[in-house]
This record gives structure tokens, C-alpha cells and sequence, in this order.
């Protein structure tokens, strides 16, 4: 006898010991069922369930030999003894083979499709319900058994699982009737309530093996609904707007002559139906994640989610035309094309705020309403990507090097921030996303104090034009028109130019206490002829820096005027500078506003001592040839003077209009004025003169002379 055969078997568990035992030395020679064959069936059932986590698409159990999960006591009596000596057979107490637990016997299985799934799990439900009564009460007392009807509805769910995933004919979430639909997602929770709940009843042998089973179908279900999930998520629709075709605004110089406003850029379509799901595919989103996360899998949700609605906005930054750029992309840009980058940006940046971002905020609230921590976080670290993606883009372009036409788009990048930037914090609590909106604040900022640096770049090239060659024929100076023209531009961001020198004048006072560069005085402050010379009129910081700038160009003008050798091209040159900025500030509604009828009404009283001095300088040597002293001796007319004072009016006459010919007069206002004022001047007194002593001359000689004048 071999010595192994007569050991005692180990101590099986409860379901093991219902089952039948025998002793004896034909142990070997018998089939009937032991207390080995529910380690034989927890090995099978191991096996089948690591084969479906390894193997998702082979052979489901049906098609696996079936084991008999019935407790049809009746069948097992009236079929045969499968043992071929029945002489051999060990005896079996008929009393303890009533007392095998159901599910014991695994050999034999009943098929799914005999069985009712709404029944079984109603037998689960209250299964589980005994389980936490069982848990709540006496800790001590013995957990029941696992019934037979648990391990049938696994394989309920895992038939339907397999009939879902099908290689042939594969069945999606959007083709299942709701009343499938749904009961799958609770069968889906019912495993997990199944599986938590044995696994907090017991650590046996038995309970382990049921908790492993069940594990593994669960995950599977939870594979194929997180397969649905990605796939519905992604179906998401983006309004493609033709922006190729959109007309990009261009460029304006200071130094273009237009009174019209540079073309405002074209507003984005706005895709209001962002993210683009239906009502009906929301729907099943909110169902599917919340038997992900029901289920113990919202990591795994989250991380679809939060994989999908990235590409999704990331596809959308690519609709709107705005490309990731390093800082090094950005720097070595040129800078035509950098502006059309800006405009794409600010475009994109305006989108992102009042749809994409909003669109977000209540997509994650309406998946994870139960979970707002979730919810939040998740729109958090979506909005975050895309947000700093776009401030660091913002904040490139405030590092660029310097130059005065990039105030205007730098005007449009800062507005849009400061637009923008509040509306973005409403989506988010007040604690969160500290470290963006100190970031955001920061670039802001930045690009401000460009702005000033930029103003004060003007400054001194006003100052460093100290060209020696005046302009031919006493024109506008091109400094005036440049200046001019790009002070009427920076007006017209009046509103947002005080606000970033207010802001800067905060700094420079809690830097240094001793006040700011903006306690200027202008020289309108200092004119001698205003009676309230003591007074200093308060003015705001951007007021401050146009007076400035005005004052400087007033001065660089007129050290300019003293390069001509004529006084009265001199004052030509004044009257055409002056003007120039007078009908500038008087064109510009902001400009206007900002300088006042104070500086508009002493710029004109300057206006006429020029044309005072012009007249003095051109048409005064001229009147002195009419004058009538030294015409008369003893009271008679000297003929001799009085010829020669003829002779020396009409070669100065000549000699003015040859000379003036070449001289510009742009501004036809102030040619009419200047005809005007020549002809009040010169032609009565002229025709006084020759009326006076033309009966000395032979009147056809007189008529000559007259016509000559008058040509």
C-alpha cells in the first residue's frame, strides 16, 4: 500500500466538505467527485478567466465543455455512476450528498441562454443585500457560501460581452436599444457591487476564487464600455470656417496718409455648438462615465477624457491658423509675418475665452455632475495646457526687440489680454489656477512696459534727427509727418494707452519717492501770455507723454527752420510744419480731445505770426519801392526816381516770383490764404502808386507797366 494514499486529506473548505469523501486503497481507481474537485474547477475557472483578460476575442465560455452549476439533485440520482467498476466505488452517505452546496459540482454547467438574467440578478441583488446585513452584524459568525447562481450570471454577462466584441460582427454602444443598454450598465454595477462585497466577506480559499472570476468579467465589461466612451467622446464636430479666405488687415505706417481708421481685423465665427455633441450622444457620455466611475474606474475614464478634449481643442487652436512657436521661433520672426501671427492669435485667444473654453467648463460639469471635484479638475488641467500655450506665445512677442511700429499690435495683444483675462478667471473658482493667472498678470505687464519703452524710443529719435540739409522748398518735414501720424494712430487706443501709463506711473512711484518722469510741464504750461502762468493744469499720464512728444517735435522744427538762409522760406517751412500738426490734432476726434482747445487756439495764433513774418520778410521790401518819400522835390515829381522806383518794384517782383516758384505750399487752405493776404497786401497799394504818378508816364507805357504786375 502506498503510504501517500493513506494520508488523511487536508481540511477543505465549507463547499468542499458537502461533497462526498471516501478512504481506501482504490482511491486511484475512482471517479466519483472529491474534495479535489473544487480545486480542479477553481483551476478551470482561473485558467478561463486569465484566458479572457489575455485573450478578449477567443472562445467565450459556451463554447468551453459546460460544468454543471445547477442543483438539480434529482438529475445527479437518476443519472448512471460514471465510475466503471461500480464494485470498486467507495460508499457514499445519501446523507451528506443532500447537504452539497450548489455550484459545488462545476463538471457540468447550465447553459446561458437557458437561463433568466432578470431573475438571476434579482437572486444576486438579494445575495449581496445578505452579504452587508451579514457584514453589519455578527463578525464572528460563519459567512455564507457562494451560491451557484453567481457564477451564472458572470457567465450571462460575459456571453453578452463576447456577443458585443465580436470580430464578425462587432456591436456599438450607438446600435443598442436603451432597454439593452441599460441593463447592461447595471448588470456592469452589480458585478462591481458583487465583487466588492465578497471581497469583504472572506479571505477563503473559495471566496477568492468567485472574487477573481467575477474581477475578471468586470474588467472586461469595463474594457468594452471604456472602448464606447473613447469612441463616442471623440465624435465630437468642429465649425470649420474658411479663414484661409479672410481678408487679414494690414499693416499701417505712421507714415501713410489717411484719415481713414486702419481696416479693424474680422472677428472670428464664433462655433457656437462647441464641443459638438448631440443631446442624444451626451446622453449616453453621462451614462457610460458614470458606470466607469460607479464601477471604480475613473481613473481610467478621466484619462480618456482628458485625452480626447485636448486633441479637440488642440484641433481647434490648428482651425483658427495659430502654430506652436518657441520663444527662439518667435525672436528670429520677421516681422510681417509675426503680425499675421498676432492677428491669428488674438483670434484664437478671443475663441478659446467665449466658446471653447465655456463650452469645456459645461461639457465637464454635465459628464461628472456627481463629482464637481472631478469636474474642476479636469477643465483645470484642460484649460491650463491651452492657456499658457497661448501666453507663452504672448509673452515671445513682448521680448522681441523693440520698434516703434509694434506699439499698435503690442496695443491689440494687451487688450485682448486685459479683455480676455476676466472672463477666463469667471470659469475658474477663485483658488485655483493661481499660478496661471499670476502668469497671465505678469505678461501683461510685460507688454506694457514695451509700450512705454517704445514712447520713450520716440522720444529720442525726435531728438537724435539733427539732420543738417532743410527740406527743398520748406516742405513737411517727414519727422512731422511720421510723428503726426503715428500720434493720431496711438490715440485712437486712448482709452488703453492711460490705463498702461497709469499703471507704469504706479511702479515708477513705489520704486523711487521721488515722484515720476510724468511731473512734465509743457511749454503751453510755461507761455508767458497766459494769464494764469502759476497754474499747472493736471494732466494724465498719457496726456502728459503726447504733450511731450509734441513739445519735442515743436522744438526739433523749428531748430530745423533756422538751416535756411531765407526768412521768409524759413517762416514758409513753419506755416507747413504747423498746419500739418494743426490739421492733424483737428482731424482726430482723440487726438483732439487730448490736446484741447487751449493748443489748438495757440498753435493757430502761431500760425499767423508766421504768415506775419513771411509777409514782412517777402512782400515788405517789395511795398518799400512804392513808398513816396524822396519822390518829391520842391513839389514837383522827379522823374528820374520815379522811373527807377518802377525798375527796382518790378525786377524785386521778378525776382520774388522766380524765386518762390519753387517753394511748397502743400496745404490748400494755406494757399488760398496766402494769395489772399498777397493780393490785400500788394495790388491796392500798387494801384494807389500808379494812380497817383502815372500822368508823368505816357499811359501806354503805364498800361504796360500795370499789365506787368498784374502778370
Amino acid at each position: 500500500m502506498d503510504p501517500e494514499k493513506d494520508k488523511p486529506l487536508p481540511q477543505t473548505s465549507p463547499t468542499s466538505n458537502a461533497t462526498t469523501t471516501t478512504t481506501g486503497d482504490n482511491n486511484d481507481d475512482h471517479n466519483t467527485t472529491t474534495t479535489t474537485d473544487d480545486d480542479d474547477n477553481n483551476k478551470k475557472n482561473n485558467d478561463s478567466s486569465s484566458s479572457n483578460e489575455r485573450h478578449p476575442d477567443e472562445k467565450s465560455d459556451q463554447d468551453l465543455p459546460q460544468e454543471n452549476l445547477g442543483d438539480d439533485t434529482a438529475k445527479r440520482e437518476a443519472e448512471p455512476d460514471p465510475d466503471p467498476d461500480p464494485e470498486n466505488a467507495d460508499p457514499v452517505d445519501p446523507d451528506i450528498k443532500e447537504q452539497q452546496e450548489p455550484g459545488a459540482d462545476l463538471q457540468e454547467t447550465t447553459p446561458p441562454f437557458s437561463l433568466d438574467l432578470h431573475k438571476v440578478s434579482e437572486e444576486v441583488d438579494q445575495y449581496i443585500s445578505t452579504i452587508l446585513s451579514t457584514s453589519k452584524g455578527d463578525e464572528s459568525a460563519h459567512p455564507p457560501d457562494v451560491p451557484t447562481f453567481v457564477h451564472q450570471f458572470a457567465l450571462l454577462i460575459e456571453a453578452k460581452i463576447v456577443d458585443y466584441e465580436s470580430e464578425e460582427n462587432p456591436v456599438k454602444w450607438s446600435q443598442l436599444e436603451q432597454e439593452d443598454s441599460t441593463s447592461f450598465l447595471e448588470a456592469t454595477l452589480r458585478l462591481s457591487s458583487l465583487s466588492k462585497a465578497i471581497s469583504e466577506l472572506s479571505s477563503e480559499h473559495k471566496h477568492a476564487h468567485f472574487v477573481n472570476r467575477i474581477g475578471g468579467v468586470l474588467q472586461r465589461a469595463m474594457s468594452y464600455i471604456e472602448e464606447e466612451f473613447r469612441s463616442l467622446i471623440e465624435e465630437y464636430r468642429i465649425h470649420d470656417s474658411d479663414h484661409s479666405n479672410s481678408k487679414q488687415p494690414t499693416s499701417s505706417t505712421p507714415n501713410e496718409e489717411s484719415d481713414e481708421n486702419p481696416p479693424a481685423e474680422s472677428a472670428p465665427a464664433e462655433d457656437t455648438n462647441f464641443p459638438g455633441y448631440s443631446e442624444e450622444i451626451l446622453s449616453d457620455l453621462l451614462r457610460l462615465s458614470k458606470a466607469m466611475i460607479d464601477g471604480g474606474y475613473e481613473m481610467e475614464c478621466c484619462q480618456v477624457y482628458f485625452v480626447a478634449r485636448r486633441n479637440a481643442l488642440e484641433e481647434s487652436l490648428q482651425k483658427f491658423g495659430f502654430e506652436k512657436h518657441s520663444i527662439d521661433d518667435v525672436q528670429k520672426m520677421h516681422w510681417e509675418l509675426l503680425e499675421r501671427e498676432i492677428v491669428n492669435w488674438i483670434r484664437t485667444f478671443k475663441q478659446c475665452a467665449s466658446v471653447h473654453f465655456t463650452g469645456e467648463h459645461k461639457l465637464s460639469q454635465a459628464l461628472f455632475s456627481d463629482h464637481p471635484l472631478m469636474s474642476e479638475s479636469l477643465f483645470c488641467s484642460l484649460s491650463q495646457g491651452v492657456i499658457l500655450q497661448l501666453l507663452n506665445f504672448a509673452d515671445a512677442v513682448a521680448l522681441t526687440k523693440r520698434a516703434a511700429e509694434k506699439l499698435f499690435k503690442f496695443l491689440d495683444l494687451y487688450e485682448a489680454l486685459r479683455d480676455i483675462l476676466p472672463i477666463i478667471d469667471s470659469l475658474f473658482a477663485e483658488d485655483s489656477m493661481l499660478e496661471v493667472k499670476r502668469e497671465a498678470s505678469m505678461i501683461k505687464g510685460r507688454i506694457g512696459e514695451a509700450m512705454i519703452a517704445i514712447f520713450v524710443d520716440l522720444e529720442n529719435s525726435i531728438k537724435a534727427d539733427t539732420g543738417k540739409t532743410p527740406v527743398p522748398g520748406g516742405a513737411v518735414h517727414p519727422l512731422t509727418r511720421y510723428t503726426m501720424n503715428y500720434l493720431k494712430y496711438a490715440c485712437e487706443y486712448k482709452e488703453t494707452l492711460e490705463q498702461v501709463f497709469k499703471e507704469h506711473q504706479k511702479i515708477e512711484r513705489a520704486d523711487s519717492g521721488t515722484g515720476s518722469d510724468y511731473n512734465y510741464q509743457s511749454q503751453a504750461g510755461q507761455n508767458p501770455n497766459n494769464n494764469n502762468n502759476n497754474a499747472v493744469v493736471k494732466q494724465s499720464p498719457f496726456q502728459t507723454q503726447i504733450t511731450k512728444v509734441m513739445d519735442l517735435l515743436d522744438a526739433n522744427i523749428e531748430s530745423k527752420s533756422k538751416l535756411y538762409k531765407d526768412h521768409a522760406l524759413s517762416s514758409i517751412f513753419m506755416m507747413n510744419n504747423g498746419r500739418y500738426i494743426l490739421q492733424k490734432v483737428r482731424g482726430a476726434n482723440e487726438i483732439n480731445r487730448l490736446m484741447g482747445d487751449s493748443w489748438c487756439r495757440k498753435r493757430s495764433s502761431d500760425l499767423r505770426q508766421y504768415h506775419k513774418n513771411y509777409q514782412r520778410e517777402t512782400w515788405g521790401r517789395l511795398l518799400s519801392c512804392l513808398h513816396p518819400d524822396g519822390l518829391m522835390n520842391n513839389g514837383k515829381v522827379v522823374k528820374p526816381v520815379l522811373k527807377e522806383r518802377f525798375k527796382s518794384f518790378n525786377a524785386l517782383f521778378d525776382e520774388i516770383h522766380k524765386t518762390q516758384t519753387s517753394w511748397v505750399v502743400s496745404d490748400e487752405q494755406l494757399q488760398s490764404e496766402l494769395r489772399v493776404s498777397i493780393s490785400n497786401m500788394v495790388i491796392p497799394a500798387y494801384r494807389s502808386f500808379l494812380g497817383r504818378y502815372s500822368q508823368v508816364f505816357h499811359s501806354r507805357q503805364a498800361n504796360g507797366e500795370v499789365c506787368k504786375v498784374s502778370g
